[in-house]
């Protein structure tokens, strides 16, 4: 019976990818910061929870230490534990911005680091890293969150040239919007009212989140997507999970980078973000920056920060 680890499992993509995996007949480590969160999970056969910080050195080789206690192997590891923070980059402390990058980036490496050596050992196993629509479209005031999924698709791809050789294969999941806790605890919002200057963008992208979080996928979509990850045979690296996804990628794969960021930032204009200083040529049409940002001038319910349910992510 094959065992899979996977962290921020309390909730969200975690929680029903722990619980698509226990019904298909996988063992199932599932780690978060709060054990006594685990609901459900806790109760199904075959599940061991454990506390996981990502941010803490010790709970993660705690962690995958009991989970080869228990069941003897881990053939998959789902690197999803993360959050995002968005807003002006000024409005952010050193602190916050660290605690961004050591959450979805270093922390994402370190786990990593003390499961190879088992797999390594055995000459097997599979590393499925959730990324997000975001870590190959930006929004305005996404620099950390956009900054750490960039990372984490760009460590990935390096990553499944140097570990294939040694039988272990890297995947990458990109899930478009998703129905989970990335708008509570998962979300991390900074406004500094001494900086009125970006004001307006921050109203603006909260139209544009609450229309494209009006039709969001399940969890459990990403969950069946990350299956066919686990059981990938071949060599495809890329996974994408949701329409949203799969339509927003493909669009902006078709666009050169000059043709994207133009209709972006007429876009920006038409919604009155930016004051344009000297005549520019019109942009080639974008179908791909539309899809994205032409939204919000449909005047949907402005989102507030808190009701917001962007691109992945989940933190117990």
């Amino acid at each position: 019976m094959k065992t899979i680890l996977i962290t921020g499992a309390s909730s969200g993509i975690g929680e029903a990818t722990a619980k698509h995996f226990q019904a298909n007949g996988w063992n199932v480590v599932a780690t978060m910061r709060s054990p006594e969160r685990a609901g459900e999970v806790a109760k199904l056969d075959n599940v061991h929870v454990t506390r996981l910080d990502v941010t803490d050195p010790d709970t993660i080789t705690e962690a995958v230490i009991a989970g080869i206690d228990r069941f003897g192997r881990i053939d998959v590891l789902v690197n999803n534990a993360g959050y995002g923070a968005y807003g002006a980059l000024e409005a952010f402390s050193m602190d916050r911005i660290r605690r961004q990058f050591d959450t979805n980036v270093i922390g994402l490496m370190e786990v990593t680091k003390a499961v190879l050596p088992h797999m390594r050992e055995k000459r097997a196993g599979t590393i499925i890293n959730i990324s997000s629509i975001g870590g190959q479209i930006t929004f305005p005031l996404g620099a950390l969150y956009h900054g750490t999924k960039f990372a984490v698709e760009g460590l990935s791809e390096a990553l499944h040239y140097e570990l294939e050789p040694l039988g272990i294969h890297i995947r990458i999941v990109e899930p478009g919007m998703i129905r989970t806790n990335f708008g509570g605890s998962s979300f991390d919002f900074a406004q500094d009212d001494n900086l009125p200057d970006y004001a307006p963008m921050a109203e603006a992208m909260g139209r544009v989140f609450g229309k494209l979080a009006s039709n969001p996928s399940e969890p459990e979509t990403v969950a069946e997507v990350i299956w066919l990850a686990a059981n990938e045979t071949g060599d495809r690296l890329r996974f994408r999970a949701g329409a949203d996804a799969v339509d927003l990628l493909d669009r902006r794969k078709a666009q050169d980078d000059a043709k994207f960021i133009c209709e972006i930032k007429e876009l920006m204009k038409v919604l009155g973000l930016v004051k344009s200083q000297r005549p520019q040529r019109p942009c080639p049409k974008s179908r791909a920056a539309q899809s994205v940002f032409a939204l919000s001038l449909q005047n949907p319910p402005s989102a507030q920060p808190g009701q917001l349910e962007c691109p992945h992510s989940d933190r117990d």
